[in-house]
């Protein structure tokens, strides 16, 4: 049987930004496992935490875990805490040390530079970034309209730290046919 990690890596992606940005609440944290994910889709064929993400109003959304946070499995539970504040901001906090054991170099990198890049803003902030025109929340919203799936391979692009097309395109289609044969997520 194949383990992806998928699950360890996105608990520990969220510990790590909440650890490492301010004003890390639900919203902006679901932001920044888009980045991650999908920057290093761009770059590898594959994304980090296996999350689905979906075109709601506000930006992409993994579906799933935010629909957890109202419901937390014992894993997530027990590596951080939800904090409400006045005016109903929901501050993540963890309660665990970061791990990075099933992380490559690559995936480390991007956790801290998706970090460094957007260490002090605040959700409202990073908006902007995830609506730009072409881009994949901005293209799904225009081809799927709202609560339409986002493709990953919509991160491909001729910059020089995209794969090729194609490529990404194999890789996408090896990786679900494993899933698919090996009964894996």
């Amino acid at each position: 049987m194949i383990i992806t990690h998928y699950r360890e890596k996105l608990i520990n992606a969220i510990i790590y930004f909440a650890k490492n940005t301010r004003y890390c609440g639900k919203t902006k944290l679901l932001k920044l496992l888009f980045f991650l994910d999908f920057r290093h889709f761009k770059q590898t064929g594959k994304s980090v935490t296996g999350l689905e993400y979906f075109v709601w109003e506000m930006g992409p959304v993994p579906k799933d875990l935010f629909e957890e946070f109202n419901s937390m499995k014992p894993d997530l539970n027990e590596a951080i805490k939800i904090i409400s504040h006045e005016g109903g901001f929901q501050e993540i906090k963890p309660k665990k040390p970061f791990d990075d054991e099933y992380y490559s170099e690559k995936e480390k990198r991007l956790l801290e530079e998706i970090s460094f890049m957007f260490r002090d803003a605040k959700a409202d902030d990073m908006v902007e970034a995830t609506h730009l025109s072409n881009e994949p929340w901005h293209r799904t919203l225009k081809e799927k309209g709202a609560f339409g799936k986002i493709d990953y391979i919509l991160a491909i692009d001729n910059m020089k730290d995209s794969l090729p097309y194609d490529e990404a395109k194999e890789r996408m289609e090896e990786i679900s046919e494993m899933h698919r044969i090996f009964g894996t997520k």
